[in-house]
């Protein structure tokens, strides 16, 4: 991407709050962005936690995706209801139209695994406009919106971790995000699979018993057969997940480099899905994207 560009933001979850995504605008639009803003992304219905109806959300994502002058498509925030839109969408279509960005985090992870399956295209999991990250009334959280931007415009920095749970270093396309959303997919045609890859998990607001419910529902399906390694995002208000990501992760002998700051937490780093990346537990760190071997090293 580059200063004059033009992006699309869109609600295909829950309902963003419209003093922040106004700021969430200003904020792209001070890069240097077109920002142009789906018709129907303040909308709401009887259920309170989706923005708008299914398929005006389908419809919003669809639009911005197949406008030629967009060059990006950033999801207004998470919440919930992107995986009721996947059967809505118009997957030749949007395939027509050609690779393009797109940015979000949380909820959104079912479009990340969607986009992957369906386009074959890298994402960007990432803040979102509508987000108190970028949206906040002073000025944006830093680290986040630098980060944020070096992802969007050239080459972000290798994201730290804080510890690790299974030394050694793994090469691999990037994929997973939020846990429950990737639990929830088991047993669709989005169904997770971390064959050859390394595996991003991060959650929010999810006790230790359900965390390991998840991830066992994931092993029990297959989705970790043949990963490379595994990194370990933020648990906000998680408890202590700790020794449960040790008991279910550990016995796949793969590295395990947790503390990530990539998830819901302060602040929040952008990696690419989707994009080849290395996990390095003697750096204790993240790098990527690496978009061939050569380039990984």
């Amino acid at each position: 991407m580059q200063q004059g560009d033009t992006v699309a933001v869109v609600s295909p979850s829950g309902p963003a709050d419209a003093i922040l995504l106004r700021r969430g605008v200003e904020r792209l639009e001070g890069l240097g962005l077109k920002v142009v803003v789906g018709p129907h992304v303040l909308d709401r219905q009887d259920l309170a936690y989706l923005a708008g109806s299914d398929a005006v959300r389908a419809a919003d994502l669809q639009a911005a995706w197949c406008d030629p002058a967009v060059s990006a498509v950033f999801c207004a925030r998470g919440g919930y209801g992107a995986a009721r839109v996947l059967d809505l969408l118009d997957w030749n279509l949007m395939r027509a139209a050609g690779p393009k960005i797109l940015i979000g985090s949380s909820d959104i992870t079912a479009l990340h695994q969607a986009f992957a399956a369906e386009l074959g295209v890298a994402t960007l999991h990432g803040p979102m406009p509508g987000n108190m990250l970028i949206a906040a009334e002073q000025r944006p959280e830093p680290a986040t919106w630098d980060h944020l931007q070096a992802a969007l415009f050239g080459a972000p920095a290798p994201v730290a971790g804080s510890q690790v749970l299974a030394p050694g270093r793994a090469t691999g396309v990037l994929a997973g995000g939020n846990l429950s959303l990737l639990a929830s997919l088991c047993g669709t045609r989005y169904q997770p699979s971390f064959a050859g890859k390394l595996a991003l998990l991060e959650d929010i607001g999810e006790e230790p018993y359900r965390v390991d419910r998840m991830l066992t529902q994931l092993l029990q399906s297959g989705a970790f057969a043949g990963v490379r390694g595994i990194a370990l995002g933020s648990w906000v208000d998680c408890g202590d997940p700790y020794p449960v990501l040790r008991d279910r992760l550990l016995p796949l002998g793969v590295p395990v480099l947790a503390g990530l700051p990539i998830g819901h937490g302060s602040p929040q780093m952008s990696v690419w899905l989707g994009a080849l990346g290395v996990i390095d537990t003697e750096s204790c760190s993240l790098s990527g994207p690496f978009w061939n071997e050569e380039q990984a090293g």
